[in-house]
């Protein structure tokens, strides 16, 4: 098991990579602890919910908004939620951002901590004290940056993931990857096999790898007043993709990073040689490399983007494989640039 640790400005979280989730006992306190899952999870795994009270969600980003969270605040107030009692999500994606700002905002701030289950939850949702839900179909309008007492990372969950779930944590790998580690993105292309047989070496590997290039970035600009944007890379036709079609989560930072990776490259920013091994990865990882939108529903949803100031824009760009760069541009010439 490894160790890592976010010092946030409002406390410190203890990154658990490798930890069995059947120890999670030991990270507990000794006061009241409530557990909020997902049915799968409550499903699948019930032996972690028999000692605590548990809150049960649905599943799907349609729950994702302020009416799960004052359902789980009428939870809080039945079982008699004060400030002493501790909130455990056990989930993927979607259970630790609801859990996260929930437990931020009931009684001015709970702590919690995570057991994501999934591999996107254990590279990114989970890791960094971003916290939201959606809010008239945009997604992460309303939000808090409060870190988890703790995350618990156990690569045993992944062998209980279907396909499509898989592949959408492999999109936020290799971002990682491409932002700020080659070694890192050759050890992806030379472990292919490796990782479709789902190997738990392997795959602690790149969970391993991915917490610590985030927990490094979230250490120097936990509120994403800086260098925390290159955590972005990709996701400003993320963004648009994933509202407006059936794509998940990875799949559209996928298709989003070859589209960020060909503006650089068309600006002379990034080498042939590069672009091509990304598309070259993203496929032999059996994820999308093209747009399933029109131009013009890109060019025309990107005023929502959350990374704009005015006219402009923060984007990402690659100068090549593991550096990234981060440049304000007018809105305008992106859009031209995808047009």
């Amino acid at each position: 098991m490894e160790k890592r640790l976010i010092r946030g400005i409002h406390g410190e979280s203890l990154l658990l990579i490798g930890e069995s989730a059947n120890y999670v006992n030991k990270y507990l306190p000794d006061s009241k602890v409530v557990i909020i899952t997902d049915e799968e999870i409550y499903r699948l795994y019930p032996d972690f919910f028999r000692s605590y009270e548990a809150i049960v969600l649905g599943q799907g980003e349609q729950i994702k908004n302020l009416t799960t969270i004052t359902s789980i605040y009428e939870k809080f107030v039945e079982y008699e939620v004060d400030r002493s009692t501790f909130i455990l999500g056990i989930g993927g994606g979607l259970v630790c951002d609801i859990v996260g700002f929930a437990a931020s905002t009931y009684l001015r701030g709970l702590h919690f901590g995570f057991v994501p289950t999934t591999l996107l939850a254990q590279v990114d949702a989970s890791v960094g004290g971003k916290n939201g839900v959606n809010f008239n179909g945009l997604k992460n309008r309303i939000g808090t940056f409060n870190q988890p007492d703790f995350v618990l990372c156990d690569p045993v969950f992944f062998q209980s993931l279907p396909e499509k779930e898989f592949r959408c944590g492999l999109g936020e790998v290799v971002k990682h990857a491409l932002i700020a580690d080659a070694g890192m993105f050759d050890y992806i292309e030379n472990h292919i096999a490796g990782i479709a047989a789902r190997e738990p070496k392997v795959l602690q590997q790149l969970v391993s790898d991915s917490v610590c290039i985030k927990a490094e970035v979230v250490n120097r600009d936990e509120r994403e007043l800086g260098e925390r944007r290159l955590l972005n890379f990709g996701h400003t036709v993320r963004h648009i993709i994933e509202e407006r079609s059936s794509l998940t989560h990875g799949e559209a930072v996928a298709v989003g990073m070859v589209v960020a990776a060909q503006i650089s490259q068309r600006r002379g920013l990034l080498p042939d040689a590069a672009l091509d091994r990304i598309t070259a990865l993203l496929t032999a990882l059996h994820l999308p490399v093209q747009l399933p939108l029109s131009h013009d529903e890109i060019i025309d949803n990107m005023v929502w983007d959350k990374k704009r100031e005015g006219k402009d824009l923060y984007f990402i760009f690659l100068k090549d494989i593991g550096h990234a760069v981060i440049e304000k541009i007018p809105i305008r010439q992106l859009q031209a640039f995808i047009n």
